[in-house]
């Protein structure tokens, strides 16, 4: 299969993820559709893209026409074996657990084309680890989206040992098509590159805040002003969802086994009190319709 033989492809996740990479490939010119289990996902999946693209068509980044035609190539539905079952690239977004994404790529494999190529959007779980539930691990690929999708500029796209380089560089081909920049990494690390790099920098920073060197305000503004980032760590930590964050640690800690990569206690204590940052309106900041307090 080649990039010119994808014409269908289905989105597994109507979450913050999913909705918004399923927007991309139908405005890449993809019939796309988005499955959830979750009926009130798929309604909230469909107004947020329906907000956010009719102030692209406002704001003259898209004419009113591409975005008509973009909805139209879009679908909706909460049955994964109609999702899949005509599409020719599936792409899973759903919760950064192991046994999740397995048990899902498991009946994806299942229902899918024999000639389907699968990725996986997660942000840390390299796909040799999911490509065991499946039949096809040289159909097996990472396609790992940043947060916002529709915003973020770049997919990590990753090869384990068993992917073939044909299905690396259809994926590749897909992201030219709904015009991301993509990057081919061909050795998997769990994390990737961009994840751990950014890792690194939440784990210092969550230290010096752990042990009284400064607040995370302070934290924020030093990496903000000093270092030129645009969003400071635990600024981002709110935006992505701290339950992300904790569920990547916990994911790397079960392979690892090393303490050093169990959450930080404030990143636990966030999770248990379902302090999650923007999307509960309180993480390390507290979120009102004016902005962070």
């Amino acid at each position: 299969m080649n990039s010119k033989d994808i014409q269908r492809i289905a989105v597994i996740g109507a979450g913050q993820m999913g909705h918004q990479i399923g927007m991309l490939c139908a405005l890449g010119g993809y019939e796309t559709i988005i499955q959830d289990m979750n009926e009130q996902s798929l309604i909230d999946a469909k107004n947020k893209l329906e907000a956010i693209i009719g102030k692209w068509v406002h704001k003259g980044k898209i004419s009113s026409e591409a975005k008509e035609a973009a909805f139209r190539r879009l679908s909706f539905t909460n049955t994964l074996k109609e999702a899949v079952s005509n599409a020719d690239f599936v792409i899973e977004a759903v919760v950064e657990k192991l046994d999740v994404k397995q048990s899902v790529f498991k009946e994806i494999d299942e229902y899918a084309p024999s000639h389907a190529i699968l990725a996986s959007n997660s942000s840390t779980i390299v796909n040799s680890l999911i490509a065991s539930a499946t039949n096809r691990p040289e159909q097996i690929i990472n396609m790992h989206f940043f947060f916002p999708p529709l915003v973020m500029d770049c997919v990590e796209v990753v090869m384990s040992e068993k992917t073939s380089e044909k299905t690396a560089q259809t994926t590749m081909q897909v992201c030219k098509q709904i015009n991301r920049t993509a990057v081919l990494l061909k050795k998997e690390i769990s994390g990737f590159i961009a994840n751990r790099i950014l890792g690194a920098l939440q784990k210092e920073a969550v230290f010096l805040y752990e042990n009284g060197y400064a607040n995370f305000e302070d934290i924020d503004t030093i990496c903000k002003k000093a270092l030129n980032h645009p969003i400071g760590p635990f600024e981002l930590m709110d935006l992505s969802g701290i339950d992300v964050g904790y569920f990547v640690m916990q994911q790397r800690y079960s392979e690892t086994g090393d303490p050093e990569d169990k959450p930080a206690a404030c990143i636990e204590e966030k999770v248990q009190k379902g302090e999650l940052g923007r999307k509960t309106g309180k993480g390390f900041y507290t979120y009102h319709t004016q902005g962070v307090k």
